[in-house]
């Protein structure tokens, strides 16, 4: 790897706006705001969404039925299987 060309990977707290919650990961991202996690002190990252409160990972998301693009067409215009 070249060197100076490079983004400062450093471990920082994401905080999730919604729900408060927090995890530790690397990032290259940085924040003038900390938090304590754990005993010490990292960069706080605020997200707006998070696995913790996004439908999909909490099961409130509701699924459709999916049905494909022939048949929302035959649905659409009266078609049966019969024609």
């Amino acid at each position: 790897m070249k060197q100076g060309i490079h983004p400062e990977y450093h471990e920082v707290v994401f905080m999730d706006s919604s729900t408060g919650y927090k995890f530790l990961s690397g990032s290259t991202k940085t924040s003038e705001e900390t938090v304590e996690f754990e005993g010490k002190t990292y960069p706080l990252i605020r997200v707006e969404i998070s696995s913790d409160s996004h439908p999909f990972y909490t099961g409130r998301q509701k699924f459709t039925q999916a049905d494909g693009r022939v048949d929302r067409f035959n649905k659409k215009y009266g078609f049966t299987s019969n024609n």
